[in-house]
């Protein structure tokens, strides 16, 4: 087949799934020349699996991917049909925001944007192999017809699409996610060069008709009643919401699983992939919780332009006897009709071991990663590092240092980290409890912690942070006066830290109180209530930052450090950690091997 020269760009994105949609829009505006690649354009940003974004602590992620520029936040603001906080009850460490998306217009919208931005350029082509120069850095890419697209990097995104392949009870096939075609040569050209790939496994649920489903047997799900958006450019959203509901498994469909279990293509020993832990098939969950009477079955609508209703919590790999036989075992799904079969995917993705902290990959130059590709799952873990290995891929064609978040400073520093240094053998999902310092991490304080960092590096204008600088002299000030206006001898800050009173409570009693932003409020509200916490918190944090600021030379041979066990020598030179607070959290490296290090550093200090 002939080849075709098809031009010159700064970088080229492969995927335009969540992670490809952000790391295309960061690198873009940073100013870079963008070219975005989709096997078809009807996957650009699709929500094959649940139509929904956020959650327990996904929703921080949306928050500091907005807080960054991207633009997640900002397209389900636009599209969603429900909106909850979770957790409400709680503290506001572990408040999360979750909002049910119309699938279609969702990704109509984040298209839309992609065709809009300025130096951006989005195809339908299916990228197969990626050209390096003989020192291993990236040189162009190559299309399936032909097309050669030189760059000077490139980004990995590429999802569940490859070597995909759908598994439907004894039934298996390459294919992407929902019947699209998979991504089958780049793989094999991958492995060819030396790239290690892996197999991992997600599943997601049958679309079941909406007509055919008897909400009244089911416990009905309202929204918020006033929305809180996810973008910190946006302060009304309230409009007209659509329910969601809640049924149950029961005996007979575990039995009905359970009788089938050899019909499984996940305990049939077809799929070689490992499958996400905290999502599992509704076999996994009878066959792993034998005595629990139930399991919770939430039923979502798809959009307000289909009658497709989302099943979530029922993933399955049985085959469709099996499928109907079980979902009509549960109450409101007795005469249930199935639109699309659940199904297990089962992709190709690398150990993220083998990455650095900015998502390059360490064995080949100019190339980063982003996604499901690392290892992860969930659509804020992908958008989150899409954005970092677009921004990171912009800093390194410029020569310039890499953006690195740490563990103390955002979610995203902790996802990353996670990946980078420990490492997952499934399927790596983001969780409030993963965050040490989530009092400090939380979604109401995002635009706080990055707005900086994002303004430093070009992925927010001056006009978004003149916007969060107004916001926080907006809160800075309320609470200054809050600590000034005395009620009965006691300051309205003091009476605010009183588990009963509530910032909103105290109205009656504060005529003089400012107009404000329902964000500013809750700022203002937390900040002040949890002030001997955070204060806590952030000693911690500047421990933690010690460790982190004692950099490791890139080029230190831990095979000669006296001292050192042979496991952590290995570990260390594989890794090359780039602080001793990286280190420490390396499996296989102990607390005598970093004072180990703490002494190897002190000495390099004193002989130079």
């Amino acid at each position: 087949m002939e080849t075709k020269y098809m031009g010159k760009y700064d970088i080229v994105v492969i995927g335009a799934g969540h992670a490809g949609c952000e790391a295309a829009l960061a690198a873009a505006r940073m100013g870079k020349k963008v070219l975005i690649f989709s096997i078809n354009l009807e996957a650009v940003a699709n929500m094959f699996c649940n139509p929904a974004i956020g959650g327990t602590g996904k929703g921080h992620l949306v928050r500091e991917i907005d807080a960054l520029g991207g633009y997640m936040g900002q397209c389900i603001d636009k599209t969603f049909i429900q909106s909850r906080m979770l957790n409400s009850s709680k503290g506001p460490a572990v408040q999360s925001l979750r909002a049910q998306a119309d699938k279609r217009k969702y990704h109509e919208e984040m298209k839309r944007y992609l065709e809009k931005m300025p130096n951006l350029y989005l195809k339908q082509a299916e990228v197969i192999d990626i050209d390096f120069d003989d020192s291993g850095k990236v040189k162009g890419v190559l299309t399936k017809t032909g097309s050669y697209y030189e760059c000077g990097a490139a980004i990995i995104a590429t999802g569940t699409f490859l070597r995909g392949k759908i598994f439907i009870g004894d039934s298996n096939f390459s294919s992407g996610p929902n019947g699209l075609a998979p991504s089958l040569e780049l793989a094999d050209n991958l492995k060819a060069k030396g790239m290690k790939l892996r197999r991992f496994k997600t599943g997601t649920p049958c679309r079941a008709l909406s007509s055919s489903i008897d909400y009244s047997k089911m416990e009905k799900q309202e929204a918020d009643e006033h929305v809180v958006p996810f973008s910190f450019l946006n302060e009304n959203l309230d409009k007209e919401q659509v329910p969601c509901y809640l049924t149950y498994t029961n005996k007979t469909t575990h039995e009905i699983l359970r009788e089938n279990f050899s019909r499984s293509a996940l305990f049939g020993g077809d799929i070689e992939g490992v499958g996400p832990r905290y999502c599992p098939s509704i076999e996994s969950k009878v066959e792993r919780f034998a005595d629990k009477e139930r399991h919770q079955c939430f039923v979502e609508p798809e959009g307000l332009t289909t009658e497709e209703m989302y099943l979530q919590g029922m993933s399955s790999s049985m085959p469709e006897d099996v499928q109907e036989a079980f979902y009509r075992s549960m109450p409101g799904l007795e005469n249930i009709e199935i639109v699309r079969p659940a199904y297990a995917i089962e992709y190709d993705c690398i150990n993220p071991l083998d990455i650095k902290l900015n998502l390059e990959h360490r064995q080949f130059s100019g190339l980063f990663c982003a996604g499901q590709f690392n290892g992860s799952s969930g659509y804020e873990e992908a958008a989150c590092q899409g954005l970092m290995a677009g921004a990171n891929a912009s800093l390194w064609l410029d020569g310039k240092e890499p953006f690195i978040l740490d563990r103390s400073e955002a979610y995203i520093g902790v996802l990353i980290d996670d990946l980078v240094t420990k490492g997952t053998n499934e399927p790596y999902r983001i969780m409030t409890s993963r965050a040490e310092y989530r009092l400090v991490l939380r979604q109401d304080n995002a635009d706080e912690r990055l707005s900086e960092r994002a303004m430093a590096i070009g992925l927010i204008p001056a006009e978004r942070y003149e916007k969060f600088l107004a916001i926080k002299e907006a809160k800075e000030k309320e609470i200054e006066r809050l600590r000034q206006t005395k009620y009965k001898g006691v300051s309205l800050a003091e009476l605010l830290k009183r588990p009963e009173n509530t910032y909103a409570s105290l109205e009656n009693i504060d005529s003089d109180r400012p107009q404000l932003s329902q964000l500013v409020k809750t700022k203002v509200e937390v900040e002040i209530k949890y002030e001997g916490y955070i204060a806590k918190q952030l000693l911690q944090i500047e421990k933690f930052k010690k460790l982190e600021k004692k950099a490791l030379p890139g080029d230190i041979d831990y095979m000669a450090i006296d001292g050192l066990r042979l496991e952590a020598r290995e570990k260390l030179n594989d890794l090359r950690p780039t602080s001793v607070g990286q280190a420490s959290r390396i499996s296989g490296v102990s607390p005598a091997d970093i004072n180990v290090l703490l002494v190897y550093l002190e000495k390099l200090r004193r002989s130079i």
